[in-house]
């Protein structure tokens, strides 16, 4: 047999295809604006920003996806927004070659989000805001176009198409827009394209969180099933939902950056870098974001007493040294069995030498739940005495009976408002 020269053994190497590989990093709900019980955020998402454009450099990212809610609000004020474009600046300078898809969320102004688009695409960042733009973007490798996202925004009735007797005409129309982008996308793609969708909804089985997550069309009571996307979909980032979460193994919400409410403390608030070779899923992996400002929720275990409540309060440690943006967010968590008129100035005084920042006080009641219609025997209004009522009302929300010196007041304010009410109609 003949031997196989070096010279030979290059050519054939040279003839053999070498593997596409695409990164994405997949993020969503930044949420920029926002604030919590009137404290600005702007310090901790500055430190989220740093470290996503250090992740997208580290990890040599082709393409960054952000998946709906970029702003607070459909007026974000002018530093959300001077926040947004250094961003885009800053990545661009560290990751000249970085293609970057953004899409309206529900909390966004679709037109105000889109319009900058026209300019931002000179920079390799395509946004958009609602189902009438082009929502089939190309992102690229070294080599060229490695994948096609299918990019659709957050879906308003307006946007959707009547599909009559087709089920639920809500999931019908979501179903007929994401088929019809995909469809394009197909069409386009090459063997080894990668298949991207990108969504702002509320899926089967996901888990919302609590307070600070609206009801949006596709939300609980319409929920979208994660096969409207197709099985040749290789990869489907979500937004919407704060918790980051798998709906299937190819269908994520990369959640929130920050605690957006005070729930939300426990997330595992992260981005999610995920690589493909050929157009396949090859690689899925979430990169914690590291916290910058605390969140004591006190007691962890839920509402305590007030003693309780107050003397662990006065044990938090806290560096003293912070500076005031890195002050944690304090709720204080109390359950009542009795009125605490001077609740707040006792909670205060628990925390007056700490740097804290005190965001809420929840407060449960001891007393049993409900209206007081609903009790048994049942009795009429009229039946009552103004004390009964009183008494009844106390009942539900404490335990045992109002004192000497409540039942005092309450007679002389009942007194008060009674002879104000014969006044006027005399």
């Amino acid at each position: 047999m003949a031997s196989v020269g070096a010279g030979a053994r290059v050519s054939i190497h040279a003839a053999l295809p070498m593997t596409r590989r695409l990164t994405l990093c997949h993020t969503s709900d930044w949420h920029l604006g926002h604030t919590l019980a009137g404290h600005g955020r702007e310090a901790e998402h500055a430190a989220f920003l740093d470290f996503l454009l250090d992740v997208l450099e580290r990890e040599s990212v082709d393409a960054l996806l952000v998946a709906g809610d970029v702003y607070d609000s459909a007026n974000p004020p002018a530093s959300a927004q001077a926040m947004l474009y250094a961003f885009l600046a800053r990545a661009r300078r560290r990751s000249p070659a970085l293609d970057v898809v953004m899409i309206a969320g529900n909390h966004d102004s679709p037109g105000r989000l889109s319009a900058a688009d026209p300019i931002l695409r000179a920079i390799g960042v395509r946004v958009i805001g609602t189902a009438r733009e082009d929502m089939l973007v190309p992102v690229s490798d070294a080599a060229g176009v490695a994948g096609w996202v299918a990019a659709v925004p957050f879906l308003r009735p307006s946007d959707l198409p009547r599909h009559p007797g087709e089920g639920d005409p809500i999931v019908a129309g979501v179903r007929a827009r994401y088929r019809a982008v995909l469809d394009a996308a197909r069409a386009r793609r090459g063997p080894r394209d990668a298949l991207v969708a990108m969504g702002h909804c509320h899926m089967v089985d996901a888990t919302p969180s609590e307070l600070s997550e609206r009801a949006i069309l596709g939300g609980p009571q319409q929920a979208l099933p994660a096969d409207l996307f197709g099985d040749d979909v290789e990869y489907v980032a979500l937004g919407h939902l704060h918790l980051a979460q798998a709906v299937t193994e190819r269908v994520h919400y990369s959640g929130s950056p920050i605690p957006l409410s005070l729930p939300e403390e426990t997330y595992p608030h992260q981005v999610r870098v995920v690589r493909f070779e050929d157009g396949r899923l090859a690689e899925q992996r979430a990169h914690r974001v590291p916290r910058l400002v605390d969140v004591h929720r006190v007691p962890r275990e839920g509402p305590a007493p007030l003693d309780d409540v107050l003397a662990a309060l006065a044990a938090l440690a806290v560096d003293a040294d912070l500076p005031r943006e890195r002050w944690p967010f304090v709720e204080a968590r109390v359950r009542l069995t009795a009125p605490a008129p001077d609740l707040r100035a006792r909670v205060e005084a628990a925390l007056a030498d700490k740097p804290v920042r005190l965001v809420k006080i929840g407060v449960e009641h001891a007393g049993a739940p409900g209206a007081l219609a609903d009790r048994a025997p049942r009795r009429q209004l009229h039946d009552l005495t103004v004390e009964e009522v009183f008494r009844e009302a106390y009942a539900r929300k404490y335990e045992g009976e109002p004192d000497a010196a409540l039942l005092a007041a309450f007679h002389e304010v009942a007194d008060a408002a009674r002879r104000a009410l014969e006044e006027n109609a005399s």
